[in-house]
This record gives structure tokens, sequence and C-alpha cells, in this order.
């Protein structure tokens, strides 16, 4: 593995350069932006460093800012808003060249009993049956988009493997009869018997193919070339502990678009059935206007 996958924990052990500021250092990549879940993932680790070990992140907010620069540094800064008896808020910005790029809210909560209710997971072919995005690649015909696959199928911490793979191939007509997109994913090394790092890790690959699911019901893929997309917001609420270097379960959907964005909701199962979170986004999806015709 090279150390551009170099993944789990190191991208999530920041150097405290004083009290509740973390420095990250930028990823080794060949994209001109900082992966949006990568400053997710470790705006959480900055917080989750300043809240008591009796308490687990359980719900985040977040906004994408400005475009990250993955040749820089990151500097997480955070506020300790509160610390009752229950829960923690932490507030966190994201800051490169003196410019905050990214903003989090995080909740922490000491883990207590209570009513327990869940939505059941559908039954999906299991991801020994599936392929991966390498494995996809052969598909590819000229026009599609050749860099996303490589990005998913390259060198990267995580491994997907979509349940509809058809999704991704414009030649498909890109249109799933029930609006679903859904995949499953780990982490591709073991990780430590850590739960921050395992709840890191999820809030870094939640930001995969979230946003795609958006264009389902217009037969468009972010592959396509026809769209121009950016993530704008971000919520996860974890639900119960689990492991990110297991198989789970990601299946994504969208109730609205308007206005050039696109709302999409995700639930993440275990293998078992288990729900261990609910995502939440909001993103543009800009339809690119086609060059204007040379004189």
């Amino acid at each position: 593995m090279s150390a551009a996958a170099s993944p789990f924990p190191e991208i999530f052990q920041p150097e405290e350069i004083y009290k509740d500021h973390f420095r990250f250092n930028g990823p080794e990549t060949k994209w001109k932006r900082v992966y949006g879940g990568l400053v997710i993932s470790q705006a959480l680790a900055a917080a989750t460093r300043t809240v008591s070990s009796d308490r687990n992140v359980h719900s985040l907010h977040a906004y994408f800012l400005l475009p990250g620069d993955p040749a820089a540094p990151i500097v997480c800064a955070v506020d300790r808003l509160r610390d009752g008896r229950s829960f923690s808020t932490r507030y966190c910005r994201a800051i490169q060249y003196d410019q905050t790029i990214f903003a989090l809210t995080a909740s922490y909560h000491v883990e207590e009993p209570g009513f327990e209710h869940m939505t059941p997971m559908p039954n999906v072919p299991p991801p020994e049956e599936l392929e991966n995005f390498a494995a996809l690649q052969h598909r590819l015909r000229p026009g599609a988009a050749r860099h996303y696959f490589e990005y998913f199928a390259g060198d990267r911490p995580i491994e997907f493997r979509p349940v509809d793979p058809d999704r991704f191939f414009p030649e498909s007509g890109l249109r799933s009869p029930d609006a679903v997109q859904t995949a499953w994913f780990r982490a591709i090394v073991p990780l430590v018997d850590d739960r921050a790092i395992h709840e890191c890790v999820l809030a870094y690959a939640s930001d995969m193919t979230l946003l795609d699911s958006t264009l389902i019901a217009h037969g468009r893929s972010v592959t396509d070339g026809s769209v121009q997309p950016a993530s704008l917001d971000h919520s996860i609420w974890y639900h119960r502990n689990f492991r990110a270097d297991e198989w789970l379960l990601f299946i994504q959907d969208s109730p609205n678009s308007g206005h050039a964005r696109g709302l999409a909701i995700g639930r993440i199962y275990m293998r078992d059935g288990t729900l261990i979170a609910t995502v939440a986004q909001e993103g543009l999806i800009r339809p690119r206007r086609p060059p204007a015709p040379q004189s």
C-alpha cells in the first residue's frame, strides 16, 4: 500500500500545536481539492480529542465552506461549547491559509439504556458476490468518467462494492426503478480497537457516492460529466457501536432536488441487520451548460 492510501488511524492522529488546536498534514493525492470525507473525519477526530472518554459522538452537523488544498496542512480549532452531566458539545473549524474552509458541530453522549427500534435492512446480495470498482473498470467505454473509477479502484483506504453498478455506466440508462443506490464498504486494513477511530472512518466513507444518489431520478450520474457536483453540508447520527473494518451496507436515496441542489439520505447497517448510523447531505448538482459553438 502506498503512502497515498496510508489510512487509519494515522490520518486521525494530529499534532496538538497548542490547546485545542490540532494540525493534520495534507494527504498525498493527485486531486486538486481535499476530499470532503477527509475533512469531516479529521474535524471529528480533533473534537473527540477534547471530550471525556466516558461519552461518544452521537451526531455531527457540518458545512463545506471553501475548497481545501490537499498540499497544505489543515488546522482544526476546537471550541468547548458545553460539558454537561450527560452531553458534551464541540464546535470545530478547519483552517487553511487563515481561512475557515469547513465548520463542524458535534455532540457527545454518555451511553444509557432506553427505548430501541430501527428500520429493517433490505435483502441485498452479500459483498462476496459483488465486484469492486477495480473489477468494474473493464466495462468502461469512451466518454465515461474514468477518473471516477480510478479514484475508487486505486490505492484507497476504503473498499466499495456497489450492489447496483449499472448506475455508473451511461449506456445503461442510469435509472434505478426504486431510485435507491446501495453499496457495501469497509476499511481495507484491520483497525485498532478504538471506537473513536471507527467513528472517524465511517465519517470518512459517508461522503463517498452519497451525492450521486440525488441524480438517480434524473437519469444522470456524477460520472457522466453533465453535472457540476459539490457537497454543501453533511450530517451523521451514530446509533450503535460497530467496526468499520467489517462490511457495512450503505443504502442511499434522495427525497428531493431543486434549485440546483439535491438532498440525499443514507442508512448504514452491519451485516446482521443492525442499523448503526444515518447520514444526510445536501449538495450542488448544477447542470453543466454545453460549450458555446465556435464561429
